[in-house]
């Protein structure tokens, strides 16, 4: 290490000792042998990662801008990022968000004790769907009602609809779409095993609309009472539908209105990211599940390049 001889051992002089003689770390000596100036603002312990966190931000901010939805938690973006091929951890990609203002606005729920586990979602598609309404008002015909029917499974909308009413009828129509789209047809117990997921407005839990899902073999589930997340995926669709459509564009009419619905619940299902299905798109969970696969002869198997 030293060239320096020490006269009682006839050796050069030894890391440990240079170390302690100028007062500095062993991995000091090293930067100063291999001409490497020891950095002058001291740096966040831990990987620094593939890019810089200004050059990260850049990344960041232009996922956001890319993306066709507002307020998506630094999860999505750290999942789009990967997708983009910036990698990085989501603790990082939290930590630069919040350092340059990027974090969607966090909302702060009440602390009520639940009366139950909120358990709402299933494994496989076509278990059960959740349906719900809200309102809007179009420029030239006034107030319309927006009704959705959403798969709990993997959150995908199955049906969306606008009208100028919300009585029972129309809020059948989403699900007919539903039920023609992921069954094929409209008749006679053609969803048996499906469940749909209401809350107790008089359009859901009338006769009409009761009689109709239970023809087509789909059984009712009533949320809780006063318990709005007992119906949360329809819920939280609602809220990405307003955050996203409703309250960022306008509409003339009803039918622009219904027009603008199926454009965006169609772009939804292509591009939305699904956090518990390892962040893919609900048209990708659907085609997993559903595609039909090809049985393997087995007099063949032995034959097929894996099997050597």
């Amino acid at each position: 290490m030293s060239q320096t001889v020490s006269p009682s051992t006839s050796r050069c002089y030894g890391l440990a000792r240079v170390s302690r003689a100028w007062s500095v770390s062993r991995a000091g000596v090293y930067r100063f042998l291999k001409g490497t100036p020891s950095p002058a603002i001291a740096r966040r312990r831990g990987p620094a990662g593939p890019c810089r966190d200004a050059d990260l931000a850049d990344h960041i901010r232009r996922e956001i801008e890319a993306s066709d939805f507002h307020g998506e938690g630094y999860r999505k973006l750290w999942a789009r990022l990967r997708v983009a091929g910036v990698r990085s951890s989501a603790r990082r990609v939290r930590r630069v968000m919040g350092e340059n203002g990027l974090l969607a606005p966090h909302r702060v729920g009440r602390n009520q004790e639940k009366t139950h586990d909120g358990t709402i979602v299933t494994d496989k598609v076509n278990e059960m769907w959740g349906t719900d309404m809200s309102q809007t008002v179009t420029l030239d015909e006034g107030r319309a009602y927006v009704f959705v029917a959403v798969e709990h499974a993997n959150s995908e909308v199955v049906g969306i609809h606008a009208a100028r009413s919300a009585n029972r009828f129309e809020a059948l129509e989403p699900v007919r779409q539903g039920v023609h789209r992921c069954f094929g047809s409209i008749a006679p117990g053609v969803a048996r095993g499906l469940k749909l997921r209401h809350d107790h407005g008089s359009n859901y839990m009338s006769g009409d609309f009761q009689d109709e899902i239970k023809c087509l073999g789909i059984e009712a589930s009533p949320s809780f009472v006063r318990e709005p997340e007992g119906n949360g995926v329809a819920e939280r669709f609602i809220r990405t539908l307003k955050e996203n459509l409703l309250w960022v564009r306008t509409f003339k009419t009803i039918e622009e209105l219904r027009a603008g619905l199926v454009a965006f619940a169609t772009r939804y299902n292509k591009t939305w990211l699904v956090a518990r299905h390892g962040y893919i798109t609900p048209a990708r969970v659907r085609e997993e599940q559903t595609m039909p696969r090809i049985p393997i002869d087995p007099t063949r198997a032995a034959t097929l390049p894996w099997a050597a």
